[in-house]
């Protein structure tokens, strides 16, 4: 069987092939320029191929294809994802002509890269100045735009999410590094004229009978991930611990113990509240005077008695047999 193989990397040659199974290695460069990352969304897809066709004279061509998988890398550690992110808004909570109250909410991450499997600590305040019960929540949002024909058709979805505490009315809450960890997605796609793939995390309130407050801060998904942040990035990560200062971020690496009860009441002030005999009361007077001067009675009093050996030991050991089933 004589055959044409035709190679891009080594031109023509004709072989000639006896029966059996032969393999033929092969290699293609990739352009220089850059390739779109591979992706499967909504309503379209960016893939590539290796094709391999069988030319034999007199008979149908064979071909057979398998999809290669493309990465276009993003690295994290580029100065224009390691800026930090702030958004803040605030929004007036009323039914008609009645306004009970505004809710304001900020919040911040510290950097706009991530890669997947890595936690986004979210740092937010929130205040409920309104007469409602509010839910803080947070979440990432993939946008997936097509673009063709001079149309253009959007799909976004959630990917994952957080919930807070409920805050009631006229209280705060603060996010001090809340984590929310990004699941295996696809990396952003942003130079694509066709196809793009973007982010964001929402950091959004529910609030009963009215429309969520909520605010977007950009994100982008690398896959380079960023190493050293903090010893590469002193700087950066200076001016956020400032911006931050609202949010009280610093706590005590080990926290004080609490003092002992002799060092906070001694005997002589324990003697001098306490009186030996306290005079008898009839019930009129109980019922008129405020509660809260009994209550200083006990206030000074000492704490039981603690020991290790039981005052009343029985005599009698109950031992109950205990089996297990394996």
């Amino acid at each position: 069987l004589k055959h044409t193989v035709h190679s891009y990397a080594t031109g023509e040659e004709n072989l000639i092939l006896l029966d059996g199974r032969h393999e033929f290695p092969f290699s293609f460069q990739l352009p220089q320029e850059p390739l779109v990352t591979s992706f499967t969304g909504k309503y379209g897809s960016i893939q590539y191929y290796v094709k391999a066709v069988l030319e034999r004279p007199a008979v149908p061509d064979q071909s057979v294809q398998t999809e290669l998988q493309v990465i276009s890398h993003i690295d994290v550690s580029s100065p224009a994802l390691l800026t930090p992110v702030l958004r803040s808004q605030e929004k007036m909570v009323g039914c008609w002509f009645f306004t009970s109250g505004p809710v304001s909410l900020s919040a911040k991450i510290e950097r706009k890269g991530y890669c997947n499997g890595e936690a986004i600590p979210i740092y937010a305040e929130i205040e409920n100045c309104s007469s409602r019960l509010i839910v803080p929540k947070a979440a990432i949002f993939q946008t997936q735009t097509y673009l063709a024909s001079g149309k253009t058709k959007t799909f976004r979805q959630m990917v994952a999410n957080v919930r807070g505490n409920h805050i009631a009315s006229g209280s705060t809450d603060t996010w001090n590094g809340k984590t929310l960890k990004i699941p295996p997605v696809s990396p952003s796609i942003l130079d694509c004229c066709i196809i793009r793939v973007e982010y964001s995390l929402a950091v959004y309130i529910h609030i009963p009978g009215a429309k969520k407050l909520m605010i977007e801060m950009p994100l982008v998904i690398g896959t380079i991930p960023c190493i050293g942040f903090s010893s590469r990035n002193s700087s950066i990560t200076s001016q956020f611990s400032m911006d931050m200062s609202w949010l009280a971020l610093t706590m005590p690496e080990h926290p004080e113990a609490p003092p002992n009860y002799a060092d906070v009441v001694s005997e002589e002030e324990f003697s001098r509240h306490v009186p030996a005999y306290p005079p008898p009361m009839d019930c009129e007077e109980q019922l008129c005077c405020p509660v809260f001067a009994y209550i200083q009675e006990f206030r000074f009093q000492p704490p039981p008695l603690y020991s290790e050996i039981d005052p009343h030991p029985t005599d009698v050991e109950e031992v109950q047999p205990v089996s297990f089933m394996l």
